[in-house]
């Protein structure tokens, strides 16, 4: 008998031993990150009979288990994946929220100052020292706007550069969780410090991507990023890359390969980090430049064409102040063709009318034979172009120009209207003479039917003998309609100074001056001029101050701080919103967290207790075994 309670004792004593170490195991790693509480199941051994009675034979442990709930963790990678999101959506938009409102203060400021210049200067228009100030508030406007566009540059190339840092990471992960894969599967997934580490790096994975995992019988989990790409699958890891985008070099694709193939990943499907900057960069920063382009845009043309309508001090018609809104440097990026075009054409982008431009981005495809589709990338609406010889028609205040080769049927272009706009105006202007402060004095007829626009452009000779002057106005009536289109002068007292003459569209020249007309009346219209120039002649400047609150954007609805101002206001807009989607991801991931603590953490109280509580089953055994050990040696004594 006192065999048996000592080996009772022993199993006893082995049994507890065990659940001190366990115990003890779960304590050291109460504070390490990952780890899953253990637990101890003990079972007792077979009862063995002694004459018509079975007697216990003692305990073993049968099975050390991690306490682990799948679902419970499977919610708190959803909740990773949100919180990740929503935090680098956040932090992004706060960034460029203040870069609008705080590093860009500037560019509003600064034509602000600019209309200033021009309200002093319309005071004394000739003096040489206010058109001087005026020209370098036109230089630090330029700069304040070439400054913007570099910081919103640094951001996207900022942004780039985390996309690239976040795939590289994944890289890691995914080879790490195909080495453990390969080692559980030797163990049949047995190995609790394998798969704690394992789950650890699953759960950072999910703060860059959304994550699902598909346990395998062999001990092994694949797993999958944005529900459809396959990053490890058993002991295969596969790989993430980036690439050049498509059509624009400088906005980066994401690539899955596995082994020689390679395919491009549809980030914004992939969720966590990962997509949130590529959502942020395309849905919100691209936007942003495009719109800051159309300001850009917008103030080039209003003042541009402000000076063509006045003279300078010359008495010439008003030069450019800025760079013009079709020069070859302001139509740097504003046609990307996708790599996947069979055709050769070479296309260039024209601005028409700055006041029709929407600040959008458009996808242009050809299907042949006759097909030129423009889809506004904003609101998804399909506008049909019109091929007009090599130019295509019908745009929202621009037109795009076929410069070279064919299109072939399937042809895809990305068009954008106003990139390169910010980063190119610059002042043309270097004396301040040219700048137009007088004004010129074309009338419309009362009688005019149609549209027609006349804008001056150019005095040729100011001693012609019917050059028009006060007093000596000279009337042309045009006529649009005729084959080939004519035109017929007029002076003051309605006498004829010749017969009706032909003229090529747009530009007429007679009498010392030019002009161009866009009409497409259908009837003869009549224009009266008077070009008479003085020094103090302050009318085109006033005009041009006036500028200030003309809602010559969008249509008519905004003013040029608008554009600017609606674009800050949207980055703040989806920045607060950004910020309360955060907060409701942090609920979220922190209710699912303290779910998964709750079964699977270490409790220090719980095992503390559990410690005594081990630590007297084992004394108690140990008490058994002397006990048992008593027992034999009286045994012997008692047979001496």
């Amino acid at each position: 008998m006192s065999l048996d309670l000592m080996n009772i004792a022993r199993t006893g004593v082995l049994a507890s031993q065990s659940q001190l170490a366990i115990t003890s195991n779960n304590i050291a790693n109460a504070n390490t990150a990952g780890y899953n509480r253990q637990v101890v199941s003990q079972s007792a051994l077979d009862s063995q009979r002694m004459g018509n009675d079975f007697y216990g034979a003692g305990t073993y442990v049968s099975d050390v288990k991690r306490v682990y709930n799948d679902y419970a963790t499977r919610e708190l990678r959803i909740g990773s994946t949100a919180v990740s999101e929503t935090q680098t959506t956040f932090g992004k938009m706060s960034e460029l929220d203040q870069l609008f409102s705080q590093i860009g203060k500037g560019v509003p400021e600064g034509l602000n100052n600019f209309f200033a210049s021009m309200n002093a200067l319309s005071d004394i228009p000739g003096d040489l020292g206010m058109r001087g100030s005026m020209l370098t508030s036109a230089n630090q406007l330029a700069d304040s706007i070439n400054q913007m566009q570099g910081h919103l540059d640094s951001q996207m190339t900022q942004t780039n550069d985390q996309i690239a840092a976040v795939t590289t990471r994944i890289n890691e992960i995914s080879k790490e969780l195909g080495n453990i894969n390969r080692e559980l599967m030797k163990s049949q997934g047995e190995d609790m410090q394998l798969l704690d580490k394992q789950d650890a790096l699953i759960l950072e994975l999910s703060e860059y991507a959304s994550v699902n995992v598909v346990p395998l019988d062999s001990g092994a989990k694949s797993v999958m990023l944005g529900g459809s790409m396959m990053l490890v699958s058993g002991e295969v890891s596969m790989q993430m890359g980036t690439v050049q985008g498509d059509p624009y070099p400088n906005e980066l694709q994401i690539t899955a390969q596995s082994g020689n193939k390679s395919m491009i990943v549809d980030a914004t499907k992939l969720g966590g980090q990962l997509g949130a900057l590529v959502n942020y960069r395309d849905e919100t920063l691209t936007p942003s430049q495009m719109e800051f382009g159309q300001y850009a845009l917008g103030v080039a043309d209003a003042f541009n064409q402000a000076q063509a309508q006045g003279f300078d001090l010359n008495g010439q018609v008003g030069a450019n102040i800025f760079t013009d809104i079709n020069d070859p440097s302001m139509q740097i990026g504003r046609v990307g063709a996708l790599s996947s075009n069979t055709g050769t054409a070479n296309l260039s982008v024209n601005i028409d009318d700055v006041g029709s431009l929407t600040g959008s981005s458009y996808e242009l495809k050809f299907t042949a034979p006759s097909t030129y589709e423009l889809k506004d990338a904003a609101s998804g609406n399909i506008t049909p172009l019109t091929l007009n010889g090599t130019k295509l028609e019908g745009a929202d205040g621009f037109s795009i120009d076929i410069d070279a080769g064919a299109l072939a049927s399937g042809d895809t272009f990305e068009i954008r209207p106003t990139s390169g706009a910010a980063a190119s105006i610059s002042v043309e202007m270097t004396d301040g003479k040219g700048i137009a402060a007088a004004g010129t004095k074309i009338t419309a007829d009362a009688a005019n039917t149609g549209n027609s626009q006349v804008k001056l452009v150019s005095i040729d000779d100011r001693t012609d003998t019917n050059f028009p002057v006060t007093g000596s106005e000279l009337t042309f009536e045009i006529d649009p309609a005729a084959t080939p289109p004519t035109f017929e002068v007029f002076d003051v007292d309605g006498t004829s100074l010749g017969a009706a003459a032909a003229y090529t569209p747009p530009n007429i020249s007679a009498h010392g001056f030019t002009f161009e007309i866009d009409s497409t009346a259908a009837t003869a219209e009549k224009f009266t001029f008077d070009l008479s120039f003085a020094e103090g002649d302050n009318t085109n400047m006033v005009n041009m101050a006036k500028l200030n609150e003309a809602k010559l954007m969008n249509g008519g609805k905004t003013t040029l701080n608008d554009v600017y101002e609606n674009t800050k206001f949207d980055v703040g807009s989806k920045t607060k919103a950004a910020e309360v989607a955060m907060g409701s991801a942090d609920a979220i991931y922190t209710q699912a967290y303290t779910r998964v603590q709750s079964v699977s953490g270490v409790n220090l109280d719980e095992e503390a207790a559990n410690l005594m509580r081990f630590q007297q089953s084992y004394q108690a055994s140990a008490r058994i075994m002397t006990t048992a050990n008593e027992i034999f040696n009286t045994l012997f004594s008692s047979l001496r």
